[in-house]
Parts: structure tokens; C-alpha cells; sequence
């Protein structure tokens, strides 16, 4: 597949190399050449020059590609390239906008007559993310998949888990509700088979089925957190777009060091509490009741400020953390610290365009990515070599599982002696740079 990325800023350049490790034709094209060099080592061609340009788009050799992606810091001309795009014979074009105005159903129309397929609001992703932290506050991740049949939880499990050094094949039998898809363990991610099994501190990723939350809550020795006071550090387009969807859910505080920023913030948001300083002074956080507070949402700039604030909250005794980590690299730390959620709008913007990617019916699929692996959800296709035996004899590479999937409307969890069969949606878990072989299963 021809895939063209218009800007290679942070976002950019992260797809890049993920697309890259799938195989795919890439071609990134980008004014500033110091950008493009960080991409020399792998598998793509670059281009300098400006991406709303015809001749830059022409000599870069981006006509008639599969899709075209525009990810550059300005809104408009994200929009224009995607147009230029449209006219040189791409398939699909999406835009990475700053606005959410731009999302509403009532202006979907305006792009798509310029033959923008679809938008992405990286914000908003954040946003959406954090509220699902917020209503589900004893796990680290929650995907609903499969029309809300299924489910994969992210949990980190402690010693008094009932789960920890129990094989996993003996959970199998113990348990029709859970599977344990993947287990991150000091910085790695492992794609577990039935002899391997769980240790304190792991971060387990469980599929399982509707209505059995309840019952990995109790596995994982976890307690459900009623959310209802929230303090949020830093008053970034994030904070703003999650106020607007739970302000009146939740009695929100941001916590704010610029003051016209805290000017903007109490004319937008009049139902909550805008404080204006440095959310890395606990003398502020204490006046401003730190610990009367059941969450902390920090989503300041800075990756390190956003993790050190989240450990400071942990010692007031709040009970839910989430740190915005933008630092890819920091993320594995991250999680081996008792943070609580991260959010990182990177990979939140790569699930969106993987979801693009992987079908060209987008409501049909779903990807959803982690720093080192991803959640797929496809669709079996007629005469799919995932169609052709049952489970266990697909001799699948090691590098990824199917956990679930969804069949009459019913969700169901997989096992070695099911067969999957045309038209069903499954739930397949695979490590970084493994999608393109879930992807030859499907097709």
C-alpha cells in the first residue's frame, strides 16, 4: 500500500516508522530537511518541500497513493493537502485539525465534498480517553470492542492478586470469562502461551466478555473508585475538551501558571474551579484540597512534570492518576511507576489511522495501539486463511493471539478448538510490527 505523510513533526514521524515496520510504501514530505534525516534509517523515501505544494507533491512521487495522511502543526494547510491530494488520485485523505468545531456533524459535509475522508483531532482522542480512565478508574486501559460485547482491560496487579503465580492454562480452566492476551513485564511486552505466568507488578491485558468486569475486578484484586472530584494540572486544549464532555459529571479544578491562560479558561469553562499556579508547588495543591480529591489529570507540556505530579498526588492518597507522556521513550518507565493511565495522543492518533489503514470501512475495524503492541479487531473475510482450521492448528506466529470475537451479535472468548468463519469480528492482540501478518490472516 502507498501511504504519503504530509509533515514530519512528532506525529509524523511517529507513524512513519510504525507504517514502516508494516511493510508499507511510505513517502513523508516535510519543509524542514533536519526532520526528514531522522528517518533515513528506515524503510521510506522523504522529500523536502512544502506539502501544499503541487510541484513538491508531483516530485515527491505521491500521485494516486492509498491513502494520504496531513499531520503538519497547521490546521489549514492539513486541510488544502489533503484537497491536492484528492486531485492527484488519492483513495482515501485524512487532515490532523485543531479544532473541534471541524468535528461536528453539521460541518461534515463542507469536507467532504473537498474529499477529506475522514479528520483527526488528536485532543479530542486524549479527551475521550481520559473520560473512560475516569468512569473505569481501577484499570489502566479499557477497549470496548466488538459493539461493547468485548473487552481488553488493561490492569497492573499487585501480590495480593489471585491470579499472580498461577499458569495461565490453568486459569483457562478455571475461568470461561478471561484471557489473558498480553503481559508487559520489565519494559517488554510477551504474547503469553498456557505454561507462563503471572507476577506482581505486571501489567496484564485481559479480554474478556460483557458483564464480567466485575469478576476481573475481584481476580486482579482490585477496589472500584467512585470518581467524583477532579483536579487537573495545566490548562492545555486537552483539559479544555474534557471539561466539556464531564463538566457536569464531576467538580473539576485546573490548576493553571499563566494567567491569561486562566482568563480564557473561566470565560470557556464557568463551571469549574480555575486556579491560577504552578501545580508543582504542593503548598498549592494542599490549599487547593489535593487530598479531598479522587482523581489527578496531569496534562501540562512537560512528560516528566506530568509524571512527577502524578507520584506527588499518589502521596496525598488519590486514588486515580493520569499523566499525558508525549515522550514515547518514557512511557515503559512510566508504567513501571505507580502513575496510573497515560495518555499519549501520538499513539492515540496512529490507532485512528491504523483503524483507516487495516479496512477500507472503518466501522468495521478497529486498532488500537500501545507503545510496543497493538489491539486489532477484523473482520474474517471469505476463504480467509484465518477461516481455513480451528485455532490451534493456524500455526499463528508467536508474536500475537486471537482473544475474542464476535459472531451473531454474541461475544465470545477464543480458544485452541475454535474455527473462525466468514463474517465473524475478531479480537486479535500482536506485538509492534506484527499487523501486516494480522492483516494476511483477514484478507
Amino acid at each position: 500500500m502507498k501511504i504519503v505523510i504530509a509533515g514530519a513533526g512528532e506525529v509524523g514521524t511517529h507513524l512513519a516508522k510504525f507504517l514502516a515496520n508494516e511493510n508499507q510504501d511510505i513517502i513523508v514530505i516535510d519543509r524542514d530537511e533536519s526532520k526528514l534525516s531522522k528517518l533515513e534509517a528506515y524503510n521510506m523515501l522523504t522529500y523536502v518541500g512544502n506539502p501544499v505544494s503541487f510541484k513538491s507533491f508531483k516530485n515527491a512521487g505521491a500521485e494516486d497513493c492509498d491513502l494520504f495522511i496531513a499531520v503538519t502543526p497547521y490546521e489549514t494547510d492539513n486541510v488544502l493537502a489533503c484537497e491536492i491530494a484528492k486531485y492527484y488520485g488519492a483513495k482515501k485523505a485524512v487532515a490532523r485539525i485543531d479544532n473541534y468545531d471541524f468535528l461536528r456533524q453539521e460541518n461534515r459535509e463542507f469536507f467532504n465534498e473537498r474529499g477529506i475522508d475522514d479528520l483527526i483531532y488528536p485532543e479530542y482522542l486524549a479527551a475521550e480517553e481520559i473520560v473512560v480512565a475516569l468512569k473505569r478508574a481501577w484499570v489502566r486501559n479499557w477497549f470496548e470492542l466488538c459493539d461493547g460485547e468485548l473487552y481488553v482491560i488493561g490492569v497492573k496487579v499487585r501480590d495480593n492478586a489471585k491470579l499472580v503465580g498461577m499458569p495461565l492454562k490453568k486459569l483457562f480452566s478455571l475461568s470461561n470469562y478471561a484471557h489473558i492476551s498480553a503481559i508487559k513485564r520489565n519494559h517488554e511486552t510477551i504474547i503469553p502461551r498456557g505454561d507462563d505466568f503471572i507476577r506482581a507488578n505486571d501489567i496484564v491485558y485481559i479480554a474478556t466478555t460483557e458483564g464480567a468486569s466485575q469478576n476481573i475486578l475481584d481476580m486482579c484484586g482490585k477496589e472500584d473508585v467512585h470518581v467524583k472530584n477532579v483536579m487537573v494540572m495545566g490548562g492545555s486544549r486537552i483539559a479544555v475538551q474534557l471539561a466539556m464532555m464531564v463538566g457536569e459529571d464531576y467538580n473539576i479544578t485546573i490548576i493553571e501558571s499563566d494567567f491569561e491562560r486562566c482568563e480564557e479558561l473561566a470565560d470557556m469553562l464557568p463551571d469549574c474551579r480555575i486556579i491560577h499556579g504552578d501545580g508543582r508547588n504542593f503548598e498549592i495543591l494542599e490549599e487547593e484540597g489535593i487530598e479531598d480529591m479522587d482523581a489527578f489529570i496531569a496534562l501540562t507540556e512537560s512528560s516528566e512534570t506530568n509524571i512527577l505530579g502524578c507520584l506527588a498526588a499518589k502521596e496525598y492518597g488519590v486514588k486515580k492518576t493520569i499523566a499525558e507522556v508525549e515522550n514515547i521513550q518514557f512511557i515503559s518507565e512510566a508504567e513501571a511507576l505507580n502513575i496510573g493511565t497515560i495518555i499519549n495522543k501520538k499513539l492515540l492518533a496512529s490507532s485512528r489511522i491504523f483503524q483507516i489503514l487495516l479496512d477500507s470501512d472503518s466501522t468495521n475495524v478497529k486498532c488500537l495501539a500501545l507503545a510496543d503492541a497493538e489491539v486489532a479487531e477484523l473482520v474474517a473475510k471469505k476463504d480467509s486463511k484465518i477461516t481455513r482450521a480451528k485455532v490451534k492448528d493456524l500455526n499463528l506466529s508467536k508474536d500475537l493471539t486471537i482473544a475474542g470475537m464476535l459472531r451473531n451479535g454474541k461475544g465470545s472468548l477464543v480458544q485452541g478448538d475454535t474455527q473462525i468463519e466468514e463474517g465473524d469480528r475478531v479480537v486479535v492482540f500482536c506485538l509492534a510490527g506484527a499487523i501486516h501478518k494480522v492483516e494476511k490472516l483477514f484478507s
